[in-house]
């Protein structure tokens, strides 16, 4: 049982604070994010949980002196409902008739409503939309450079990670870090812009080759770069700096990471004398454009982003081998989470936590992990319906084989990053939970074969995944599919699948990496989710309408079993059957040979990869 965070007295001191006259505001908005637009963040970055209770990956919060409102997704319901205590109202984004946060502010308060925001904390683009609806109505946009979360967190508040960044070695990138800018100045020229400013942990971690581990899970460092056309400047703390990394970095001029907007401030004055520009990210803080002067800046999306998407070869072969050793940690521990369930009393005895710890020890054993790639969703029964769930000590639940059991976890490896999710019954299932598996899992199929022309975008693709299920009148309050970093961030973009608009606007290229996991949630009774790892890839056709653009497909990179007793046979077409076989044919060939023969694991794997006749 979750217990609830008492948040009356944070919120009785936060409001306080918006009432005093050094601010005098009505609404106080605490983002997700932090200053560089992450979606997971460092512990000190964690305001809107501190504030709300609420610890999920998506959410704002909205304050105002008589109410406290959490906006989150369809991801987070159950799990928002939980952890908030009574002060909060919930706000089910995508819901007809709930507003955005945004909406929240500008229609929803009274006019004239001066609202307050941590500028590094929201993008210029944000800030400038939300600036001039609330000016419309009499009210504002008001940057609070204090962040008065930080202020009613106090010394309490966790310390800024300063852990040391590391190279990742060129074997594992594919490509020096001299090559990669000389692509992005390539670009800026293009572009016709004098420099680009990198914000975003990821893309700088990919620009440079370094690592970090300055948030849990995501090996990126906090800096912010500037590239212009003849310099490349690093702003990252000393602490961070290794004799290694000194050496691997000469040639750029690194300074403080507190130096940036100083810096950017004092280069605003030359561009604005010739006239010229810089590019920065969409991701960029209304803090940031505004150091710079909105009229020496041009907004768009960073070259980088694209560039990292589109995966070298090397980095490919990295991604495939990754996914096979994480398919031997995988064999394992199904392996022996079955022995210990069925025929060592392990049934109602092991937590969810006690197998999680389980999975992360067989996965640290595999050759060039370095750790996970996300808390492992390690959930049965009930908990499975709470999509993003992680088990907590002291509140997790036991695993039952009455149950189903949804089991989303990933690896970091210094090749790649892994991503995947399981649903398997160790007792005997229902019907209905048959058919809901079995519609998830024709989902699944349909994606993985689908064949279409270079370009298309996910938004396209996303009703193949959901059209089994829209035939009974079901369907999942998630995306269908991400892009995954290579030895970076688990969820990367531009590229996904689902419905959100700015899929529409990217196309799929090769090289790209995409998640497929269509899933169905049934509150408090079970989840399911089958998810794959996949590389997009050229695929040979009988004609060629595009003349000459080509055809693409999805190469699944993830090597696990499929549960073939949770199969509703009679909805399962002889197409199905014969992509079901040959994927399994592929697992058991490319992760027997790393298993021990005598060992539960290669037994498990043998029985479960075997032909479904």
């Amino acid at each position: 049982m979750v217990t609830p965070v008492n948040t009356s007295d944070r919120l009785k001191h936060l409001r306080e604070l918006m009432a005093s006259a050094k601010y005098n505001i009505g609404a106080y908005v605490v983002p997700s994010e932090d200053a560089h637009q992450s979606e997971y963040v460092a512990a000190c970055d964690e305001r809107r949980p501190f504030i709300s209770g609420f610890d999920g990956s998506a959410g704002c919060a909205v304050v105002t002196a008589d109410q406290a409102s959490m906006f989150t997704d369809g991801r987070y319901f159950l799990q928002a409902r939980q952890q908030m205590d009574d002060n909060w109202t919930l706000m089910k984004w995508g819901i007809a008739g709930v507003p955005s946060w945004q909406e929240y502010v500008t229609d929803h308060l009274p006019a004239g409503t001066r609202v307050g925001i941590d500028p590094t904390l929201i993008t210029a683009e944000q800030g400038a939309k939300l600036r001039e609806a609330l000016q419309a109505k009499s009210g504002d946009l008001v940057a609070i450079s204090d962040n008065l979360v930080d202020a009613v967190w106090g010394s309490a508040r966790p310390v800024r990670p300063e852990d040391p960044a590391f190279v990742l070695d060129v074997k594992y990138a594919g490509e020096t870090h001299s090559d990669k800018i000389a692509r992005v100045r390539e670009q800026l020229e293009r572009d016709n812009v004098r420099g680009l400013v990198v914000t975003a942990l990821d893309e700088l971690a990919w620009l440079f080759n370094l690592r970090g581990s300055d948030i849990d899970f995501n090996p990126v460092f906090f800096a912010y770069a500037v590239v212009t056309s003849d310099t490349v400047t690093l702003y990252m703390n000393e602490a961070k700096l290794t004799d290694t990394v000194r050496k691997h970095l000469d040639g750029i001029l690194v300074q403080p990471y507190e130096n940036i907007f100083g810096e950017l401030s004092a280069m605003s004055v030359g561009l604005a004398e010739s006239e010229g520009r810089l590019l920065v990210g969409k991701t960029a803080s209304w803090a940031l454009v505004e150091a710079l002067g909105e009229s020496n800046v041009k907004v768009d999306s960073s070259p980088i982003v694209l560039l990292k998407a589109l995966k070298n070869a090397t980095e490919l072969a990295g991604m495939r081998k990754c996914h096979e050793r994480d398919g031997a940690a995988m064999a394992n521990y199904f392996g022996w989470l079955e022995h210990e369930l069925l025929h060592n009393g392990g049934n109602l005895k092991l937590s969810e936590c006690d197998v999680a710890d389980k999975l992360e020890e067989l996965r640290r054993e595999q050759d060039l992990c370095v750790g996970l790639s996300f808390s492992t969703i390690s959930s049965v029964g009930a908990n499975g319906a709470i999509i993003h769930y992680s088990p907590q000590r002291g509140s997790e639940s036991l695993l039952d084989t009455s149950k189903m059991y949804l089991c989303d976890s990933g690896g970091q490896y210094l090749d790649g990053t892994t991503d995947v999710t399981r649903t398997y019954h160790f007792g005997e299932p229902t019907r209905w939970e048959r058919e809901c598996f079995t519609r998830v899992l024709k989902g699944h199929i349909a994606l993985d074969m689908a064949v279409f022309p270079n370009g298309t975008s996910g938004f396209v693709l996303d009703p193949l995944a959901r059209l089994p299920l829209w035939e009974i009148g079901l369907d999942f309050r998630h995306g269908t599919g991400h892009g995954v970093g290579s030895f970076l961030n688990v969820h990367e973009g531009p590229q996904g699948v689902g419905v959100r608009k700015h899929y529409a606007d990217v196309g799929f290229r090769p090289g790209m990496t995409i998640t497929n996991e269509p899933g169905y949630y049934q509150d408090g009774d079970f989840g399911i989710r089958i998810e794959n790892t996949c590389v997009v890839v050229k695929t040979d056709t009988k004609f060629d309408y595009t003349n000459g653009n080509g055809y693409l497909t999805f190469e699944p990179v993830t090597m696990v079993p499929i549960q073939k007793k949770l199969i509703l046979e009679e909805l399962f077409t002889d197409r199905e059957r014969q992509w079901l076989n040959a994927y399994h044919q592929t697992v058991w060939d490319r992760v027997s040979g790393r298993l021990d023969k005598s060992g539960l694991g290669y037994e498990w794997l043998k029985r479960e990869t075997a032909p479904m006749l």
